[in-house]
């Protein structure tokens, strides 16, 4: 069972704040979670986002989730991605001041897997994990051939034919949720379950 802890750190907007969920014992790497938009109500406290953190603690790692530049305590305002990908580098040195050089692992919902793809381009994370990434809203960059990306196909916000645009050039497996909405409501169990089985003799 993890356990939680609030953290703060500075970002170059400011003072930025997260939880942490910190496994039982050694953690085998560092996960940090991005929510979605901040203009459309998007926290560290989606259950999407939450569901993500808890699944990284369960398998080992601990994990961070914070607040973009701009929401809850969080200082700053918001800038559509240039900063809020600059709050990511920030969690991700603060994480690696706190529990060691480990490896690490970027993960994102909507919005927030717009930023974690753009950041990984810079922290080279072992795993990238994106849930419904913003695809079509916001110019995503390509990813690593293992990311792993979850869609549900009756998503209303990211349309699915969006995400297969994108994915089809790079050869990128999307796994679909049939029937599932861009929130993953009644889903998150399995969205969980997909998440666990992307590890399944991988090294965290």
């Amino acid at each position: 069972m993890a356990v939680l802890q609030s953290f703060s750190t500075s970002g170059s907007a400011g003072h930025l704040e997260g939880m942490a969920h910190v496994p039982d014992g050694a953690p085998l790497s560092i996960a940090v979670v991005c929510h979605p938009l901040p203009t459309m109500g998007g926290t560290m406290e989606n259950k999407v986002a939450v569901m993500l953190a808890k699944t990284f603690a369960e398998l080992g790692s601990v994990s961070l989730r914070f607040n973009f530049r701009g929401v809850g305590a969080s200082e700053g305002a918001f800038t559509g991605g240039d900063g809020e990908v600059e709050d990511v580098l920030a969690v991700a040195e603060f994480a690696r001041g706190q529990f060691g050089e480990l490896p690490l692992i970027l993960s994102g919902f909507s919005f927030g897997g717009y930023v974690a793809a753009r950041a990984a381009q810079q922290l080279q994370p072992r795993h990238l994990i994106l849930a419904a990434p913003a695809v079509g809203r916001f110019a995503m960059p390509p990813v690593a051939a293992n990311t792993l990306v979850i869609h549900g196909e009756h998503d209303d916000v990211v349309a699915l034919a969006d995400t297969l645009e994108w994915a089809r050039p790079q050869h990128l497996p999307i796994v679909v949720l049939p029937q599932a909405e861009h929130y993953f409501h009644g889903r998150l169990t399995q969205l969980r379950d997909i998440v666990r089985q992307h590890f399944i003799g991988v090294e965290l």
